[in-house]
C-alpha cells in the first residue's frame, strides 16, 4: 500500500512540477504577444517569427499543463453527480474514467500522433510560413507530452481509488486526498 502512495506522491508532484513550470508560459506569451502589437501598430514594423513564437508557446503550455489540470480536477467534469458524491464513489468514478476514457483516448492519440510526430522530425520541420521559426518539429511533439502526462495523472488517479476502496487513503498528504461531498 505505501508502495502505491509513493507512486501516487511521485506522479502527482511531477505533475504539479510541471504545471508550475508551464504556467510561467502565460507570461511569455503576454509579453511577446504585447511585443508584436506595439512593433505592428506603433513602429509599422512586424515579425513572423514572433507571432509564431507566441502561438508556439501557448500550444507547449496547455499541453504541457495538462496533468497538472487533471490533478486539480480542472477539466470538464458534471459535477452535479460528483460533488456531491462520497469519497469511495468519486474514486469508483474516477478508476472507471482513467481506465476507459483516458487509457483509451491516451492509447489512440499515442498510436496516430507518433508517425506524425517522427516525421516532422525526420525533416526538421518549421514554420509553414515565409520568416518564421524553425523548429516545429519540437512544438509538435509535445503532443506525445500531452499523452504522456495525462497517462501519468490518470494512472495515479486510478491508484489512488484503490487505496480509497482499501480504506488506505490516510497515506497520501491532505492536498492529495478526495474531499467529501458538500
Amino acid at each position: 500500500m505505501r508502495a502505491l502512495a509513493l507512486i501516487v506522491r511521485f506522479i502527482s508532484r511531477f505533475n504539479i512540477l510541471l504545471g508550475h513550470f508551464f504556467s510561467w508560459f502565460s507570461l511569455g506569451i503576454v509579453l511577446v504577444c504585447f511585443s508584436v502589437v506595439v512593433l505592428r501598430y506603433v513602429f509599422s514594423s512586424g515579425s513572423i517569427w514572433m507571432q509564431d513564437l507566441y502561438v508556439w508557446l501557448n500550444a507547449m503550455m496547455f499541453m504541457g499543463l495538462s496533468g497538472f489540470a487533471l490533478f486539480n480536477n480542472s477539466h470538464v467534469r458534471v459535477d452535479i453527480f460528483y460533488r456531491p458524491a462520497n469519497i469511495r464513489r468519486k474514486a469508483m468514478v474516477d478508476m472507471f474514467g482513467s481506465l476507459f476514457f483516458v487509457a483509451p483516448f491516451v492509447t489512440i492519440l499515442v498510436y496516430w500522433s507518433l508517425p506524425y510526430v517522427m516525421r516532422s522530425w525526420r525533416w526538421m520541420e518549421g514554420s509553414a510560413n515565409f520568416g518564421g521559426m524553425p523548429g516545429l518539429y519540437i512544438v509538435k511533439s509535445f503532443i506525445l507530452v500531452f499523452a504522456f502526462v495525462v497517462a501519468l495523472q490518470a494512472l495515479a488517479m486510478f491508484l489512488r481509488g484503490l487505496l480509497v476502496l482499501m480504506n488506505k487513503q490516510d497515506l497520501l498528504p491532505e492536498e492529495y486526498r478526495y474531499q467529501e461531498g458538500k
